[in-house]
């Protein structure tokens, strides 16, 4: 395997295009190696690692050729890498930072002179980690953080482990934090030892380089597979210790009830200081963890590698009961060790900080653990959720792969701190974008796959919130919910409202998905249009089991949700203008209506102690893409009011102060309005979205 410096021949005037593939060579070898590696979650994680290649381009003053550096950018992801996801700077530039580089103890300072050395607009921002890919001399560099890799990166006797099992080609370099310093130590190593591929970064991960982008993977891949192998050949049977009595997995529905069951309370923990959005998982890799003896010790070590704890904090909350604990002792054992996990959380920031620390970001867990069920894992959106989760299940991977041959040794809790509140970690949080005005909230709404329901549901999700789209139509709901983004924003479930178990299995889904529930609109709805004596006792058990009592029974199990969270929420409900005006030849749909609009009054009075809002919408001709009009009650309203049914929203908004037709868009902008934070001192109220109907103002 070469050791040359390996500059690709070939020279382009661009290095990219508008769109398209990339007009460079080697930036277009690089994404594709980046997106084979980033897809196997051997190799590396989430946003995990970056690569590198390095090529000729055109300077765009002189016209002349340059040595360029394209590397992943900071916060980017390998799988999923495109060219605009590339710091491009120059080689000369970069390698001419030696001489101005100030010493470890001021390295952070280098990294604002990056900008400096950029290429033309340099493309996205450079990561901390842009050093050891500028300074090793092989034109392909990449920086992984492979499960078992990491496992003899953490191994009390990792630098052991590294010489017995690559035999020289991989050489261990001992725990430093990402940084220029450790870039010069990469390259040094690389020219001291001309026979090595990559190294094995104490506590960290593995950096692999060649002279092109296929011997780069090559080494990348052959390092990870290596490591494997000797885990695999070499492990003990039982890395976590035996098993202990009482801790096994419960059966799965068994555990996926007593997860819906304590869900819940444990958002509402992990939200004391910063409202978090949800992901669960029973995965086997974290019930078998959780049913071993040593889970205690092990997890109360913590992660290692930097892109583990800044995801997964420095440890995890674990309740210490038995998997048949009832849901009573362990909610209050929860709640015990929540205040202990604050408490240690604290005192960790205070044993570290000093004065130009930045302030505590937060004293909760971002991972529980619940022996038998699984684990909850916590984040500002489900995407840094789910991560957060993926990223502890890596850690529980590297724990059983450096407990096999070893012991596992995580890096000391002071270098966790300087990474967790790093100065540099901190402006990278501060680049994020303000948060929407729905953002970690979490929204049921029935009858969500069409009209107003879906209206309202695409607006929430377009402002942030999580979505269940509930519906009668499974695949409407699906469909609904993959247009809205898939599963990180939205999930479609077939839910029955006059059915009390779907409806708490509904609620149930709502918590596994994403962690609990802020906000709940009742939706779901049908019309008939029938006068009074040609109403039969069917019609009218049918449009109140749907609309009256089917709000009932989704008001009534979420709101248990809502309180035993304890972070307030909205119920909101969709009236109707024909819930205070009376019209012809619809007794039982007015009725319901009605039903409907005093369930806010009465809740929005019982619930108010919780913090819980109550509000209503009362909408009146929307007609255009509504379930409910194409389902026949157009034709027979048409036929009341002696128009075509094509025209029956012209009709209704000429009967309108405003003149204007009424959209499902409009009912779901005030279904925004009402529970954003600027009415939260908001319950108990109606808003007409009607164009203007004198005969329904309220009174």
């Amino acid at each position: 395997m070469s050791t040359e410096t390996g500059t690709p021949a070939t020279t382009t005037t661009n290095t990219g295009t508008a769109a398209g593939a990339p007009a460079n060579p080697a930036v277009a070898d690089l994404i594709a190696r980046s997106n084979r590696l980033g897809a196997d979650k051997r190799n590396t994680n989430y946003a995990g690692g970056n690569t590198s290649a390095k090529g000729v381009g055109k300077d765009p003053v002189t016209g002349e050729d340059v040595e360029l550096l394209w590397v992943k950018g900071s916060g980017g992801d390998l799988g999923t890498l495109q060219e605009a996801g590339l710091a491009v700077l120059r080689l000369d530039r970069f390698r001419a930072l030696r001489g101005v580089y100030p010493g470890v103890e001021r390295e952070d300072e280098m990294v604002a002179a990056f900008d400096y050395t950029l290429h033309g607009k340099g493309g996205a921002a450079p990561s901390i980690d842009t050093a050891m890919h500028a300074l090793v001399d092989d034109a392909h560099v990449d920086h992984l953080h492979p499960d078992s890799g990491i496992a003899i990166a953490t191994a009390m006797d990792g630098e052991a482990l590294t010489r017995d099992i690559f035999a020289g080609k991989v050489v261990w370099v001992p725990w430093r934090r990402p940084g220029f310093q450790l870039g010069l130590d990469i390259a040094d190593i690389k020219q001291a030892n001309p026979d090595a591929v990559g190294t094995i970064l104490g506590g960290h991960g593995i950096t692999a380089w060649g002279s092109t982008s296929a011997e780069a993977e090559e080494n990348s891949r052959w390092i990870i597979d290596t490591a494997e192998r000797y885990l695999a050949e070499h492990g003990k049977a039982d890395p976590f210790g035996p098993a202990l009595p009482g801790y096994a997995a419960l059966p799965e529905a068994e555990r996926r009830a007593k997860a819906a069951a304590l869900g819940p309370l444990i958002r509402g923990l992990a939200s004391t200081d910063a409202a978090q959005v949800g992901a669960f998982t029973d995965d086997a890799v974290v019930l078998d963890f959780l049913a071993a003896a040593e889970h205690p010790r092990l997890a109360g070590l913590g992660t290692s590698c930097p892109d583990h704890f800044l995801r997964t904090k420095v440890k995890p909350l674990v309740l210490d009961l038995p998997a048949e604990a009832s849901i009573e002792d362990s909610v209050a054992r929860l709640r015990e060790l929540h205040a202990d996990y604050r408490r240690d959380y604290a005192a960790y920031y205070q044993r570290h900080a000093d004065p130009s620390s930045p302030a505590m970001r937060g004293a909760d867990p971002a991972i529980v653990l619940v022996p038998g069920v699984g684990m909850f894992s916590y984040g500002a959106n489900k995407q840094t959720a789910r991560v957060a989760g993926e990223f502890y299940l890596n850690a529980i991977n590297v724990m059983r792969g450096a407990e096999a041959v070893s012991s596992y040794a995580p890096i000391e809790e002071s270098e966790k701190f300087r990474i967790e509140y790093w100065a540099l970690e901190e402006a990278k949080l501060a680049r994020l974008p303000k948060p929407k005005s729905h953002a970690t909230r979490i929204a049921l709404v029935t009858g969500a796959a069409s009209g107003i329901g879906k209206a309202i549901a695409t607006r929430l999700a377009a402002e942030g919130a999580c979505v269940v789209i509930a519906d009668l139509n499974l695949e409407a709901a699906e469909q609904v919910a993959a247009e809205l983004g898939g599963p990180d924003t939205a999930v479609g479930i077939r839910a029955d409202v006059t059915d009390e178990d779907q409806v708490q299995a509904t609620v149930n889904a709502a918590i596994l998905a994403f962690g609990g529930l802020d906000l709940v609109v009742n939706n779901a709805g049908l019309s008939i249009s029938k006068p009074l004596l040609e109403t039969s006792g069917k019609d009218w058990d049918l449009q109140h089991n749907v609309m009256a009592k089917g709000s009932f029974l989704v008001s009534k199990a979420t709101a248990k949700v809502l309180i035993e969270q304890d972070m307030g929420g909205d119920i909101l409900y969709i009236s109707s203008k024909n819930s205070v005006f009376a019209g012809p030849n619809n007794i039982a749909y007015s009725a319901t209506k009605a039903d409907q609009a005093h369930q806010v009054r009465l809740l929005a009075a019982e619930l108010g102690e919780h913090g819980i809002r109550v509000n209503g919408i009362n909408p009146d001709g929307v007609v255009r893409g509504s379930g409910i009009f194409a389902g026949g009650w157009g034709a027979k309203r048409a036929a009341v009011y002696g128009v075509e049914e094509q025209d029956l929203g012209k009709y209704y908004a000429q009967r309108t102060l405003l003149k204007r037709e009424v959209l499902p868009e409009n009912v779901a902008n005030a279904a925004a309005v009402l529970t954003s934070a600027e009415l939260s001192h908001t319950t108990g109220l109606h808003i007409p979205v009607d164009a203007g109907v004198a005969a329904a103002f309220l009174r």
